[in-house]
């Protein structure tokens, strides 16, 4: 039997298709849902079928070159075949995740915060768990990586049972992003449902890059990003202008990408009255924090984070907070 076969009374390990968090306004109440600390980073499934690890994004693409260590510490866990799903952030000294600083791994800055953090185990030693509780499964993951380690590159993630509003208050108290909220009893389901929920500090997303304006003064790069996102009818809508959350650097740059996408038309429907701006083939997606929508549908006072690299301008919606429903 070859080593990619699966040996008689095993199932093969499944593919890749992550369970994604609805947003809510506030965390569900009492103890049939247990809360973890949301991670800023991007969301990767680990797969590993005996010494090959590959990392793969949420979205189906394969990652496993940008993160040796991620694999190195996964190949170590002693088991030979696994899947686990998690996400990658770089952790800073004061036990927060920082996007920004993840995504100038890319550009060559330190890796020594580089962590994966494992919420949830689908597949061990031949046997899937999606369909078992929440719980049993994070039980098994426990047993499998261990209690958090100080130096180590996979950590498990913690939870709490009940005390979600608790948790939350916590995690903003913290300068966290928020925490996400599962039912404890609930199966593995791909896509977004009703058993896992998130609730944010800061409001924050994702949104399509459609343009940009030149920068004024002595300021480099580009002045400011055109941003939107698709409606149900497919459209690109507006959504605003951000000209803040630049470094000198990260302009550049973005002023080096976005001038290989020029185009002629605007992509946006109906098109923003934006004089001086410049078009561009919406290929990129950035996010961006920001304080709350106005009425007519812009987003108050926002700052860049980074562009993600693990999202697809297609998916990318306005994200608007539904009341809880424990």
């Amino acid at each position: 039997m070859s080593k990619s076969q699966t040996p008689p009374g095993r199932s093969a390990i499944p593919s890749y298709k992550p369970q994604l968090a609805k947003l809510v306004q506030d965390p569900p109440e009492g103890d049939d849902w247990v809360h973890e600390m949301k991670f800023d980073g991007y969301r990767i499934g680990c797969r590993i079928d005996g010494q090959s690890v590959k990392l793969i994004s949420r979205t189906g693409k394969e990652w496993t070159a940008a993160f040796p260590e991620i694999c190195d510490a996964a190949r170590k866990l002693g088991v030979r075949r696994a899947l686990l799903d998690g996400e990658v952030a770089m952790l800073l000294p004061d036990g927060r995740t920082s996007f920004q600083a993840l995504q100038n791994v890319f550009t060559g800055s330190s890796r020594r915060g580089l962590v994966y953090f494992a919420f949830d185990l689908l597949h061990v030693g031949g046997r899937t768990l999606m369909r078992r509780p929440l719980e049993e499964r994070k039980n098994e993951l426990l047993r499998l990586i261990g209690k958090p380690r100080a130096r180590g590159r996979l950590r498990y993630s913690e939870h709490v049972i009940g005390k979600g509003a608790n948790l939350f208050a916590e995690a903003c108290r913290l300068h966290m992003e928020g925490i996400v909220s599962k039912r404890r009893d609930s199966a593995y389901t791909p896509g977004r449902g009703n058993t896992w929920f998130k609730t944010k500090c800061v409001m924050r997303q994702e949104f399509v890059i459609g343009g940009f304006t030149d920068p004024e003064g002595s300021r480099q790069g580009i002045g400011a990003l055109l941003i939107g996102y698709y409606d149900d009818r497919r459209r690109l809508v507006f959504a605003g202008k951000v000209g803040t959350g630049f470094s000198v650097t990260s302009a550049r740059d973005l002023r080096q990408r976005l001038e290989r996408l020029e185009r002629r038309d605007p992509a946006f429907r109906p098109p923003p009255a934006e004089k001086r701006a410049r078009w561009v083939k919406p290929s990129l997606v950035a996010e961006v924090a920001f304080t709350e929508w106005t009425g007519d549908g812009k987003i108050r006072h926002p700052s860049f984070q980074g562009l993600r690299r693990d999202k697809r301008p297609a998916d990318v919606r306005r994200e608007d907070a539904a009341p809880t429903r424990s």
